[in-house]
C-alpha cells in the first residue's frame, strides 16, 4: 500500500518585537538568523531613546570578568560583522583609562595585575606612551594609563537608524514604524501546539506569533507595568554634550576615561585600592557623587567628539537639563583632556532603565511573552551579545520554538 502526503507546509515560526531601539534590533537579528519570520513594532517614527543619546562605545573593559565580560566580547564580535556586512561604521579604537592622581594609578596597576589571570587584555602605559597613542590626553599630572585594545566605536544615530533597512534587506525583517501596541497577551496554543501570543496595536489591529519579546527600554509603564513595578530597576537620567571636531583633522584616538570613572564600573570592584578612591572623591568632591558624574570623552565618523556624563535616579529626576551639571562634567574633562576646541555644539539628555545587579532584566509574564529591559548604561554593549545568549537558550530549551526545515512536500512508501 503506497501512502501520499503532498505540499505539506510547515508554517515558519513568527516572532515580534516591541521596540526598535538597540536591545529590540538585536532581538531582531538573532531571530532572524534562526530563521523566524519577524515583525518589530515601534511606535515612534525612528529610534529616538537611550540607543541614540549615548557615546557610541561598545566597552567590555567596563563589564565584570565572566559571563558578563564574555557576552560584551560576543557583541564586539557581532558589532564587527554588521561593519562588514551591513557597511556600519565600527572603529575597534580601544581605550585609555587616565591616571592623574596617585589612587587612581594604583587601582590601575591592580586590575592589570588581575586582568591577566582573567583573560582581559590590557596594558599599563607610561605617560610618554599614553601620549604617542592620542593628543588628547593632559600630559601635566599624568601617571599613566590602563589601555585595553576590545572596545570600539560607532555612530548610534547612524547605527540605530540604518540598522533596520539591512535587517530588512537581508532578513526580510518587517518594520511597523509609528505604531503603539495597547497590548500583548498569550492565548493558549494553538491547533499545532505552538503558544498563540496576540499582539493588538492602538487601533485595534492584531496579529499573532509564537513569541514575543518587549523592549521598551525606560518606558516601564507601556506594557506589564506591575511586572516591571516590582523588578527593583531605577530610571536614570544622564546629561551629555559634543564639541566639534570634523574638518580639523585632528583625531582622539581611543576613547579616554578618568580616574572618576573607576569608581562607576563593576569590573574595577576587584582592585583593593577602590574604596581609598571612591573616599576620596566623596570627600573632595561630594558633588561629583550626588550628581554620579563620571567623564568619558569618544569621537565619531564624522569627528565630533562626545562628552558626559552625569547619573540622576528615580525621584531626583526632573525635566529639566542642569546648566550646572554641564559646567561640572567640563570641570573634570579639562582636567584629563586637551582638545583644540572646547565649544559646545550640542546638549542632550536621556533616559535608561537599570538594574541594580543584573545585566538585564528578563521576565515571562505569560506563555511566549519576554519583557528584556534594564540593560542600564552598557545597551550598544551587552546588547546583541544578550539576544544571542537568550535565543540559544529559548530555542534550546523548547525545539519546538523555532524553525526547522522540512520539505514542503513528501512521499511515504509502505508495501
Amino acid at each position: 500500500m503506497t501512502f501520499v502526503l503532498k505540499e505539506i507546509l510547515v508554517r515558519q515560526s513568527k516572532a515580534a518585537i516591541v521596540g526598535a531601539g538597540i536591545v529590540g534590533l538585536a532581538h531582531a537579528w538573532s531571530a532572524a538568523e534562526r530563521g523566524c519570520q519577524v515583525t518589530v513594532f515601534e511606535r515612534n517614527s525612528r529610534a529616538s531613546g537611550a540607543s541614540i543619546r549615548n557615546f557610541g562605545m561598545i566597552w567590555p573593559i567596563g563589564q565584570p570578568h565572566g559571563e558578563n565580560y564574555e557576552t560584551a566580547m560576543l557583541s564586539r564580535t557581532r558589532w564587527l560583522r554588521l561593519s562588514t556586512e551591513a557597511g556600519l561604521w565600527v572603529n575597534p579604537c580601544g581605550s585609555i583609562h587616565l591616571a592623574h592622581r596617585p589612587d587612581e594609578w594604583i587601582v590601575l596597576q591592580q586590575f592589570r595585575e588581575r586582568a591577566e589571570f582573567l583573560g582581559i587584555a590590557c596594558e599599563l602605559l607610561t605617560p610618554e606612551e599614553v601620549q604617542r597613542r592620542t593628543p588628547a590626553a593632559n600630559f601635566h599630572g599624568l601617571l599613566g594609563g590602563l589601555y585595553s585594545p576590545t572596545e570600539c566605536c560607532v555612530n548610534p544615530r547612524e547605527a540605530t537608524r540604518s540598522i533596520p533597512a539591512w535587517l530588512a534587506a537581508k532578513y526580510g525583517v518587517t518594520f511597523h514604524f509609528e505604531t503603539h501596541i495597547a497590548s500583548v497577551e498569550s492565548i493558549g496554543d494553538d491547533m499545532c501546539g505552538r503558544t498563540n501570543v496576540r499582539v493588538t496595536t492602538s487601533l485595534g489591529d492584531c496579529e499573532h506569533f509564537e513569541r514575543a519579546i518587549i523592549c521598551c527600554g525606560a518606558d516601564m509603564q507601556s506594557l506589564f507595568p506591575n511586572v516591571l513595578a516590582s523588578s527593583d530597576m531605577k530610571r536614570c537620567k544622564l546629561q551629555m554634550m559634543s564639541v566639534r571636531g570634523h574638518g580639523t583633522g585632528w583625531t582622539l584616538g581611543p576613547h579616554l576615561a578618568s580616574g572618576l570613572t573607576l569608581r562607576h564600573y563593576r569590573n574595577f570592584e576587584i582592585c583593593p585600592g577602590i574604596e581609598d578612591l571612591r573616599k576620596r572623591i566623596s570627600d573632595e568632591t561630594p558633588e561629583l557623587d550626588h550628581f554620579g558624574i563620571h567623564v568619558m570623552a569618544s569621537q565619531n565618523n564624522h569627528g565630533d567628539i562626545i562628552l558626559g556624563d552625569s547619573h540622576e535616579y528615580g525621584a531626583d529626576i526632573e525635566p529639566f537639563d542642569k546648566a550646572s551639571v554641564d559646567e561640572l562634567m567640563l570641570r573634570e574633562l579639562r582636567k584629563i583632556l586637551q582638545l583644540p576646541d572646547w565649544t559646545v555644539a550640542e546638549h542632550w539628555h536621556g533616559f535608561y532603565a537599570k538594574h541594580p545587579t543584573l545585566p538585564v532584566f528578563e521576565a515571562t509574564p505569560e506563555p511566549g511573552i519576554h519583557l528584556c529591559t534594564g540593560t542600564g548604561g552598557a545597551g550598544m554593549t551587552m546588547s546583541f551579545g544578550l539576544a544571542e545568549r537568550m535565543w540559544d537558550r529559548w530555542t534550546d530549551s523548547n525545539p519546538f520554538s523555532f524553525p526547522f526545515s522540512f520539505p514542503t512536500s513528501f512521499r511515504w512508501n509502505k508495501d
